[in-house]
């Protein structure tokens, strides 16, 4: 995984394979389990072709490796996909016309989509906030919430609760 003092800018071929909601589902379901195509489908309840493409797209790109194949319950051999980690410390950019936007979309959209799923009586925590900030303290706020998921992403524990984080922060255009 890329250090956090160290961003990659985002390539258009990364943005591209990162602009669906699939393709953030799928990495989130492989980077602890190496998952096959089949077992993402099912999962996620999607044919195996539509799925084969955001796959192979995520994999071109870096955010997925192909693991030793295997062989499956039925003794077919089967390649399994884990995440890569690369997109943790991924520099969007801003300058690649509408593809950082509609990552961005496709992130909120597979959040959208985990909140659906979770259990409802689960414990959630929601804050949303319209923030008045200069330049440099909208700087430290972005900084200061990547350092505070840097921490408690290296402070994770196999046994832990999986939590799901969304932060998003947009400058708002005056009323």
């Amino acid at each position: 995984m890329t250090p956090p003092d160290r961003r990659r800018r985002a390539t258009p071929q990364d943005l591209r394979a990162l602009t669906h909601p699939l393709s953030w589902r799928i990495l989130r379901l492989c980077v602890e389990t190496p998952r096959t195509n089949q077992q993402l489908a099912e999962r996620l309840g999607v044919a195996p072709a539509t799925l084969l493409r955001r796959v192979r797209a995520l994999a071109d790109a870096g955010f997925l490796a192909v693991e030793p194949p295997r062989q499956g319950e039925h003794g077919a051999w089967e390649r399994p996909y884990r995440a890569t980690g690369e997109t943790w410390h991924l520099d969007l950019g801003t300058d690649a016309g509408d593809l950082p936007g509609r990552v961005e979309l496709a992130v909120v959209d597979a959040h959208r989509a985990e909140l659906a799923e979770a259990d409802p009586t689960a414990p959630h925590h929601t804050r949303r906030a319209v923030l008045h900030l200069d330049p440099e303290a909208h700087a430290e706020l972005n900084r200061r919430v990547d350092e505070l998921l840097d921490e408690f992403s290296a402070r994770a524990t196999a046994d832990g609760t999986r939590v799901s984080v969304l932060w998003n922060a947009v400058e708002q255009p005056p009323q």
